[in-house]
């Protein structure tokens, strides 16, 4: 799981407290930028609160645990929409008449107050309780979430799910009542990108992985499976091999730390962020590509402008954007023939029992696919986009009131076996499998944006540099730094688009995803 990008919700407007607000614009954007670092500092407190939660805390802990995170994001979110900020703004907005024109301000400053003002109109609709009482339920919803999938009880953790899904809504309706609920919740983690055009990537996706994965089945040849067939690989070995990997890539140990967690996950900001896996004794590449995963998310994390630390030129561009940094790594780093040229003599020193597997079977192995595996973490990278689609469409049929918490099962098995050519044998390893389920329901269509911008960032990157040949040789800086000045450097100062067609020299498209997994895919499996 990646560090999703939610927007911090906010206080009432009809907040009746009075300020002194300064009418210099340049005072009032420094008032402004002085609100919204505090406000970051609070939410950041909260992720690291959030990783305790999930990383050391004992579970008798949660009950304290949620009422501590709930006062941390109401004060956060007070100090996002106080009236001062909504002043400052307006200051700002008077004097320049758009405060986004940038032959007014310069670029920077349009784009930081364009986002501050995005986060404010949108949050300063919402009601403190509003806020406490998502926040406090969020977290006790992980606790019940934990249980449930442990003693796959689905409708142990429905009446939960009922209540987070009607707060959503609430708060949703609060922000923008003529737009559909489910619309106001995707753009919480995809700003500046229409659902619209995110369904027609997923339609292209739809149309072109199905009829290959139909063929792989049909015509491919088998793969060998050489980590699975020499396990079972105890904790300690696949931990030192995630230590190794994460030195390999550059991970500095100073502003990061590998940890377990029931699902991986990052969180931090550019001086400190932290990973997690999880490890699989009978597949060590399960843990290895999970922590390269992670490493890409925390990577983007950690090339973020330091200088503009709590402000929005600081913090990342929504979760798409996070995605693609976390799958460029994982798939089209860890997961290349080159990857393993380097990587597999590292992987025998730690893994008891392979001595004698080649560089091809590891590839192979890398990337086989298993479309009878009902987990989406554990999805090999072409049915991983049909387990996301048909979480898409499951939470948007919740969230739309199409189906009640309880029809969810049955709604989860249908579209499995539609999409996937079997039904889950339980709800823990279907329905139940994500902890996302506590955080929101509209957050799953990042996960396949950033697979296909991963592509497309690749695309660009391969112009520019020998990207097999850096890595077949240790070298990964240089990719690093690449992405850093292309992606992490700005920050939010440019929107979605303008930040993919920077980069990459055009607008977000499936061109790229689609041409490389038939390229690499067709080959693998002699097709």
């Amino acid at each position: 799981m990646s560090t999703d990008d939610p927007e911090t919700d906010a206080a009432d407007p009809t907040d009746t407290e009075t300020t002194d607000a300064p009418t210099d614009p340049s005072a009032a954007y420094e008032e402004l930028l002085d609100h919204y670092r505090r406000a970051t500092y609070l939410e950041d407190a909260g992720q690291v609160l959030h990783w305790d939660q999930q990383v050391t805390m004992p579970s008798g802990g949660t009950p304290a645990r949620s009422k501590q995170s709930a006062a941390l994001s109401t004060v956060a979110h007070e100090t996002l929409t106080s009236p001062a900020v909504g002043e400052a703004l307006d200051a700002i907005d008077a004097d320049t008449g758009d405060a986004t024109d940038t032959t007014a301000l310069d670029e920077a400053r349009a784009a930081t107050v364009r986002e501050i003002r995005r986060r404010y109109d949108r949050n300063a609709r919402v009601p403190d309780e509003l806020i406490e009482r998502l926040t406090e339920t969020g977290t006790e919803a992980q606790e019940v979430w934990q249980t449930a999938k442990a003693e796959d009880d689905f409708a142990h953790f429905a009446p939960t799910l009922e209540r987070l899904r009607d707060l959503h809504r609430e708060r949703a309706a609060a922000i923008d009542p003529d737009t559909p609920a489910y619309e106001v919740m995707f753009d919480d983690g995809l700003p500046h990108l229409s659902l619209d055009r995110v369904e027609e990537i997923f339609a292209d996706l739809r149309d072109g992985l199905v009829p290959l994965i139909e063929r792989i089945e049909r015509e491919g040849r088998e793969l060998p499976t050489p980590f699975r067939d020499a396990g079972p690989f105890s904790e300690a070995e696949q931990e030192a091999l995630s230590e190794a990997a994460l030195d390999a890539l550059g991970y500095p140990e100073d502003r990061g730390r590998l940890d377990t967690s029931p699902h991986p996950f990052t969180a931090g900001t550019q001086f400190d962020s932290r990973v997690t896996t999880r490890y699989q004794p009978e597949d060590p590449l399960d843990a290895l590509t999970a922590t390269i995963h992670e490493f890409g998310h925390a990577s983007y994390q950690l090339g973020l402008p330091q200088e503009d630390y709590g402000e929005p030129l600081g913090q990342a561009m929504g979760s798409g954007v996070h995605e693609s940094q976390s799958r460029f790594w994982e798939n089209h780093v860890g997961r290349t023939r080159a990857f393993w040229e380097f990587f597999l003599p590292e992987a025998k020193r730690h893994l008891d029992g392979i001595d004698d597997v080649t560089v091809d079977e590891a590839y192979a192995a890398a990337n086989r696919i298993y479309p009878d595996n009902p987990i989406r973490v554990e999805a090999d990278e072409l049915t991983y986009h049909l387990h996301v689609l048909l979480r898409a469409e499951v939470g948007e049929a919740f969230v739309s009131g199409e189906i009640d918490a309880d029809e969810i099962p049955r709604l989860w098995n249908e579209r499995h076996e539609e999409y996937l050519g079997f039904a889950p044998e339980t709800d823990t390893e279907g329905c139940l499998q994500d902890i996302h389920w506590s955080g929101g329901f509209a957050a799953f269509h990042g996960y396949t944006v950033g697979s296909v911008l991963a592509a497309q960032l690749d695309h660009a990157m391969r112009r520019e540099l020998d990207v097999d040949g850096l890595i077949r040789d240790g070298e990964f800086q240089p990719l690093w730094d690449w992405l850093t000045e292309h992606v992490h450097a700005h920050g939010r100062r440019y929107t979605t688009d303008e930040l993919v067609e920077r980069a990459t020299g055009e607008p977000l498209t499936a061109e790229y995803f689609l041409a490389y997994a038939e390229e690499k895919f067709e080959a693998l499996y002699g097709l």
